[in-house]
């Protein structure tokens, strides 16, 4: 799973960035055109893998994993170009969902692009802007597809004129005001649009970077934001930016007294990732035993055969069946031996909708 990190100049998303990740990056301004993306991967806290480890000492832990890529904006920034294109749109494009960064921290020495600090204004200015890109794709689709129905035959023109009349719809719907996200589809439809990869297509996240001052209003900002963003596919989270990084930095006990002593609680990137699986609808599956114990990220609701091709495509080409016991179940049993014996652990096929935690083996034959 892929994040986009995206935000106006100077909001702050290169140190959300390393909060989410534990990362260095430097943090200021890009300033190229040429700037390349901020690349890092943020471990996926799992409290139940952690129990497993303890339960079956493996000589390797695996956590799922979370990639969030902090792009860089347009030279001229976001919120001036009415509208991303180039390099800046394909780095969006390939990302499974968005993590846009408005800025709440007032600092004197680091002026705001608009000259005041207003996060909601902010948020409002980066929707457009996806809304935007998402009507300019569309606009020069529509001028191909006249192009190519003048010499195209009937078969085609059919097909044109049915993805005209669906293309023609999302940008209505935009026009409105409403993510392609928001607007109903049929599963035919979804798979037309597919390739064009909409921004406003992809999950959400809003993060409201705030200051340390603001410690105290984190719950009343959560609030607010909560009003401002609503919609499906679209989460919001209040982050002490600047603080989070600097404690991303430390020793992770010294990062867990420190927070104690401050009464921030959960870390940014436990946070963080907790939303990216939440709006973009992920589960964890557990393999477990004394040479590996692992979490395998799946989309929710997928098959156990298919969830058997994450872990490689022969295991579910010649899927068999799946051994499953729930975590509960597992750790109340206290082993796979004694889950067997009291049957919690059982058999399962192909059609078999894989839940959040369980524990699986795969049978399979090639």
């Amino acid at each position: 799973m892929e994040i986009g990190i995206v935000g106006l100049p100077r909001s702050g998303k290169t140190t959300v960035f390393n909060a989410v990740t534990r990362g260095k990056a430097q943090v200021a301004t890009y300033g190229s055109a040429q700037a390349k993306p901020n690349v890092g991967v943020a471990k996926v806290p799992d409290e139940r893998l952690d129990v497993m480890v303890k339960m079956f000492n493996p000589r390797k832990t695996v956590h799922a994993e979370v990639s969030y890529v902090d792009i860089p904006a347009p030279p001229e920034g976001f919120g001036k170009t009415k509208g991303i294109s180039g390099e800046f749109l394909n780095f969006l494009q390939r990302t499974d969902a968005l993590m846009v960064v408005t800025r709440g921290f007032e600092d004197p020495s680091v002026t705001h692009v608009a000259d005041t600090v207003d996060p909601f204004r902010d948020i409002d200015t980066m929707m457009f802007e996806l809304t935007f890109s998402d009507l300019e794709m569309i606009e020069r689709r529509l001028l191909r597809m006249a192009d190519r129905f003048k010499s195209a035959k009937q078969a085609e023109r059919d097909q044109l004129n049915k993805e005209k009349v669906l293309i023609e719809r999302l940008k209505e719907g935009l026009e409105a005001g409403k993510p392609i996200r928001g607007q109903e589809m049929t599963k035919d439809e979804e798979k037309t649009i597919e390739g064009f990869r909409f921004l406003t297509q992809k999950a959400v996240i809003v993060v409201l970077n705030a200051g340390e001052e603001q410690a105290g209003k984190v719950a009343e900002m959560e609030q607010k934001l909560a009003e401002h963003v609503k919609g499906e596919g679209v989460r919001g989270a209040v982050l002490l930016g600047k603080l989070e990084m600097e404690l991303a930095q430390m020793d992770p006990a010294d990062e867990e007294v420190f927070r104690k002593e401050m009464g921030v609680g959960e870390s940014g990137l436990g946070r963080m990732v907790k939303l990216s699986y939440e709006v973009i609808g992920l589960n964890n599956f557990l393999t477990v035993g004394e040479d590996e114990c692992r979490a395998w990220e799946i989309p929710a609701g997928i098959s156990a055969q298919k969830a058997a091709g994450r872990i490689h495509s022969d295991i579910e080409r010649g899927f068999i069946r799946a051994e499953v016991v729930a975590y509960k179940d597992l750790v109340e049993c206290g082993s796979l031996v004694e889950a067997k014996k009291r049957g919690v652990l059982r058999m399962e096929g192909k059609e078999y909708i894989v839940k959040d935690g369980d524990i699986i083996n795969f049978l399979f034959n090639v």
